[in-house]
């Protein structure tokens, strides 16, 4: 499905996982997208702009209680982990044009959950809407999030003081941002960087003076700010070695979150009573750099 016009075009395949499939800005791709749509199926998880619910990241397939009810899940990556949820491929359902939907539950998961989507694009800013509903009658422990893949060349900013490093072997408590990880002024991300910076509640609601991340494609001559709206905001970024583009993800959760929630860590996933929902709202607006 097509939104919007030249100069700003988002394609969205409802097919896989209402899936940004294209970001064409200026006449530019931004996104790391594949020739052929079936290489979604084979590889879903370096591709576009998926949604990630009830979890995002990493979570461990061992077996554990929560609120009475056991979360067995499989692992679907090669590092053993159940990773960014299980609608990222699933089929969605068109509701109205920019508007998709899909329940889930079940395959280890005990709960069943609604995830929607809205996208919308007004003048040079393309709106991601997201929500996760709890449809079950027991609390539900929940995340949501996207997952963009950006084309390099790209500098990023994310304006955090403090950084969970790394996301696969993720501490409890986050430290001072320092190196690699001190990304608060504009400029190139080192490779193999994999990290969360949180908590960006106060930039991410755009009470700040800036917004929590900045992105800018040098050789397009293209700048955008993405603003976040959500209880709690993570921002998550990764730069794999050779992958030619940069994942920058917002979140409601930090990595590792069923973990943080059982230990009663800083960044857990969200518990939500029967009928509750959470969202999060990511806004990219661009402009010529």
């Amino acid at each position: 499905m097509r939104i919007g016009a030249d100069p700003l075009v988002v394609e969205v395949l409802p097919e896989l996982g209402a899936r940004l499939h294209r970001l064409r800005v200026f006449g530019h791709d931004l996104l790391r997208a594949p020739e052929a749509i079936e290489t979604y199926r084979d590889d879903p998880m370096m591709w576009g702009g998926y949604v990630m619910a009830p979890w995002c990241n990493r979570i461990e397939p061992t077996p554990v209680e929560v609120a009475g009810r056991t979360i067995a899940l499989g692992s679907n990556f090669v590092d053993g982990t159940a990773i960014h949820g299980q609608v990222y491929l699933r089929p969605w359902q068109t509701e109205a044009p920019g508007t998709f939907s899909v329940q889930g539950g079940g395959h280890g998961w005990p709960w069943r959950y609604e995830v929607r989507e809205q996208v919308t694009v007004v003048d040079m800013a393309v709106r991601v809407e997201l929500e996760v509903v709890n449809l079950d009658d027991a609390p539900m422990p929940a995340g949501i999030g996207i997952h963009p893949w950006f084309l390099g060349p790209l500098e990023v900013a994310i304006r955090g003081d403090v950084v969970y490093a790394p996301n696969g072997d993720t501490p409890a408590l986050p430290v001072p941002v320092g190196g690699d990880t001190d990304l608060r002024r504009l400029g190139p991300m080192a490779e193999g960087v994999d990290a969360t910076w949180g908590e960006l509640v106060a930039e991410g609601r755009g009470t700040g003076s800036q917004a929590p991340v900045e992105l800018r494609w040098p050789s397009s001559g293209i700048r955008a700010e993405m603003r976040v709206d959500a209880p709690t905001i993570f921002i998550v970024a990764a730069k794999p070695p050779g992958a030619g583009a940069i994942a920058v993800e917002p979140e409601t959760h930090a990595p590792q979150a069923l973990r943080r929630l059982l230990r009663g860590e800083p960044g857990p996933l969200t518990m939500l009573a029967p009928g509750e929902r959470l969202t999060l709202v990511m806004e990219l607006a661009f402009e010529r750099d």
